[in-house]
């Protein structure tokens, strides 16, 4: 919405209320204050107001009498609104309610200042190819958050699609396009959306799916690439027919300087046939992402918007003993902690941006690679108790300074001088705070130096991942909060370190997976807008507790509350894995890929999505490209040895487990699959000489129940295959949670026992 004019709907009308003329005022029992009339469309007129209960704007829609007076369109207005207010993303503009006063029937919804796309193309002619591929890869990015929940816009045109102040692109108007039925086009008289922006399938009257959202955004592609709509007419029949028959000239005739694979994405997304379209909008932003990366690596950065956009890479240590760097990293990590809560301020990950620690690269490659436009860099000199500080922000295109400080101060000084660098940072690249945006950037979970400094070095050594950085890891996260004991963050730390003491089983499950909820809970008992610990929750519950449903909620809400949190991306692709979602998995993998492209674990995970989708060789090329990154990851080798085993890659994959038990060290995980290799293989010796050291296992020694199992099923024997299954389930191993989609299980699905595994679980319906 904007102060010059939106219109609402997809016929401008005169709108007859007794507010017809106002310009101020109060209406509906003064609870709002008329600011402007920001537009007028098919359903009604719509106000900015102020909203005097929450003394906040908002915009305000208000219904015109003929349909306010139609039951059946307004109870359908209340169903929509029900789900679109379950939507949210930066991306798209918040619902809030349908109220009604006196007869008449208004909705509220987020004010958005701003400049709608309609008018910003039909000032422009044609957008930059790097302006439309910003704008295409928000919008897709809100689409993807709504069509997750199920819901399809089905009325995507350009004058529903706001660009903020920021530059960045909201989505408006969610469930309005189902609730009103447009008049004049098909032979029963009735359309749902707009002629020029329709799907095929919306022109039949036909069921409409995410791929119609697909294929209106294609318009809106050709549409700001080229300046002109692929289809237009004199009436909107003449329009719909064509979406059916017509097939769109090339964008490239009309704007010659589209790249070619630009032009191929768009015509991909309006073929006629819905099969034939990116089949959600994940599929797309990953082409537009690979697109924007292959012209960047041609040179043509300068074509590129990616916005305001930075990367803050680990600090150097200067100080004489060299004995700093878990607090360099940690100063760097809450910079990013608190830089990634603002939504209008693209920040790379903490694992893509200290891939380039202490190796010497120049910053506008670091920035190229990174794909953003500042980098901030520092040092510090630590001297008993007194620290000196320097930061400094570069522009990466020139490679000049923005601004440097430098800071003297003792310890306790060190929470102020990080808030001050987040404000300034901030404020040089003109990021508009609200209110809201400067407490979530300056919120401290601990005012003790002391906890404080225990918990960096906590997360120094838990990012190390092995059983001796978890060990320790543990002791400074317990020490931390034994000194804060309202330290939020280091509870979610302890939590984490649990967690993948159970995952890479080096405890059993049922002694640190009730440690890590507890922990947990406890940080979210402290401060329920901990997004690190409804991840951290959402774990326990996805491979300990096996309550599919809160496991969902809980990374919802971790993603909500930090969008740019990639370990939540993470894991929410495990829960997708294990419910048998496993496209989605894959969309997802790549998703949290995108926003931490160095991440060796996210590497890693895009390859197990692969594997559990049975694309063997993508998985193999996946994890060989992580292992380039970084041949001592031990969980690469591990999942690779996986693949292997399935490709019948047996000697290979005995290689890879080998491999991965040295670099874990003290690990029955990577012996335990080892094992099932070598029966996989089916070598008479080496069967009978697994299954008689499987059967020497001491009962104190924990060894994965799964894969005791898994080497029963390998040699053809399923009673005791089931039998150890069963015990899976009595002992809670996390890996029995993957049994649904595992191809190590395959021998097994048609055994009816395999089924009723999956009931118990709720892995499947009953019915």
């Amino acid at each position: 919405m904007r102060a010059s004019g939106k219109y609402y709907g997809s016929y401008t009308e005169t709108l007859r209320t007794p507010i017809q003329d106002l310009t101020r005022g109060t209406i509906f029992a003064g609870r709002y204050d008329i600011i402007e009339e920001l537009g007028k469309g098919g359903m009604g007129k719509v106000y900015r107001v102020e909203d005097k209960k929450i003394n906040q704007e908002i915009a305000l829609k208000l219904i015109k009498p003929e349909i306010s007076d139609d039951k059946q369109i307004i109870g359908r207005f209340r169903n929509e609104l029900k789900m679109t207010r379950m939507i949210s993303h930066r991306n798209v503009c918040r619902m809030f309610d349908i109220g009604e006063e006196g007869g008449m029937f208004f909705i509220t919804m987020e004010y958005v200042p701003g400049e709608d796309l309609k008018s910003m193309i039909r000032m422009s002619g044609q957008l930059s190819f790097g302006t439309a591929v910003k704008i295409a890869k928000q919008i897709c990015e809100g689409l993807s958050e709504a069509h997750r929940l199920g819901i399809v816009h089905r009325d995507l045109k350009p004058s529903n699609v706001m660009i903020d102040k920021e530059g960045s692109a909201r989505i408006m108007d969610f469930g309005i396009a189902r609730s009103i039925k447009m008049k004049g086009t098909t032979g029963e008289g009735l359309m749902i959306g707009t002629p020029e922006y329709m799907s095929p399938e919306q022109v039949e009257g036909e069921g409409v799916d995410q791929r119609s959202d697909i294929y209106s955004l294609g318009v809106i592609l050709y549409e700001m690439a080229t300046g002109k709509v692929p289809f237009g007419g004199d009436t909107p029949l003449s329009i719909a027919v064509k979406h059916k028959t017509a097939a769109p000239l090339d964008p490239r005739k009309l704007n010659h300087q589209i790249p070619e694979d630009f032009s191929r994405i768009i015509l991909r997304c309006i073929e006629k046939s819905k099969e034939r379209r990116f089949q959600n909008a994940q599929e797309l932003l990953f082409e537009l992402n690979k697109l924007e990366e292959e012209k960047l690596e041609q040179g043509e950065s300068e074509k590129i918007a990616w916005g305001r956009s930075i990367a803050v890479l680990p600090f150097a240590d200067l100080s004489a003993e060299k004995d700093q760097e878990y607090f360099c990293d940690g100063i760097a990590e809450e910079l990013i902690n608190a830089l990634t809560k603002i939504e209008t301020l693209k920040v790379a990950s903490g694992s893509s941006a200290f891939q380039f620690k202490g190796k010497g690269h120049d910053i506008q490659e670091i920035g190229r690679r990174l794909k953003v436009e500042t980098i901030l860099e520092g040092s510090v000199r630590k001297a008993g108790n007194r620290l000196r500080i320097m930061a400094q922000l570069v522009n990466v295109t020139d490679g000049y300074h923005i601004w440097s400080e430098k800071y003297d101060c003792e310890m306790k000084d060190i929470f102020a001088i990080q808030d001050e660098i987040s404000l300034t940072i901030v404020d040089k690249l003109r990021v508009k705070l609200l209110r809201e945006d400067k407490e979530k950037l300056i919120k401290r979970s601990t005012a003790d130096v002391e906890a404080y400094n225990l918990y960096l070095k906590g997360r120094y050594f838990w990012g190390k991942r092995t059983k001796e950085g978890f060990r320790k890891a543990m002791e400074f996260f317990k020490q931390s909060v034994e000194k804060d004991p309202n330290f939020t963050v280091a509870y979610s730390g302890l939590a984490d370190s649990y967690n993948l003491i159970g995952f890479y089983n080096f405890s059993q499950p049922k002694e640190v997976f009730p440690k890590a909820k507890e922990a947990a809970q406890k940080a979210l008992r402290i401060d329920d807008t901990i997004a690190e610990a409804y991840a951290s929750l959402a774990f326990v519950e996805l491979y300990y507790d096996w309550d599919w449903k809160a496991a969902h909620e809980n990374f919802m809400k971790a993603v909500e509350l930090s969008p740019g949190y990639p370990t939540a991306h993470h894991w929410y692709a495990e829960y997708l894995m294990v419910v048998g979602r496993i496209e989605e998995a894959v969309v997802e993998a790549k998703r949290a890929l995108e926003s931490d492209p160095f991440s060796l674990i996210i590497n890693v995970l895009l390859g197990w999505a692969f594997h559990y989708s049975s694309q063997f060789d993508q998985a193999v090329e996946q994890y060989l490209k992580t292992l380039e990154m970084d041949p001592g990851f031990a969980p690469a080798h591990y999942f690779l040895g996986l693949t292997y085993v399935q490709k019948a890659l047996f000697d290979e994959a005995k290689e890879e487990f080998k491999k991965a038990k040295s670099i874990f060290g003290d690990n029955t995980l990577a012996n335990a699959a080892l094992w099932h290799a070598k029966a996989k293989q089916g070598k008479t010796d080496e069967v009978q000489k697994v299954i008689d050291e499987m059967e020497k296992i001491p009962p104190q020694t924990y060894f994965p129940l799964y894969y005791k199992a898994a080497i029963y099923a390998d040699v053809g024997d399923s009673d005791r295959a089931f039998y150890w299954l069963e015990k899976c389930f009595e002992e809670r191993d996390m890996w029995l949670p993957l049994f649904k989609v595992d191809p190590i299980w395959s021998d097994l699905r048609l055994d009816p026992r395999f089924k009723g595994l999956l009931k118990k679980m709720g892995l499947i319906n009953e019915s």
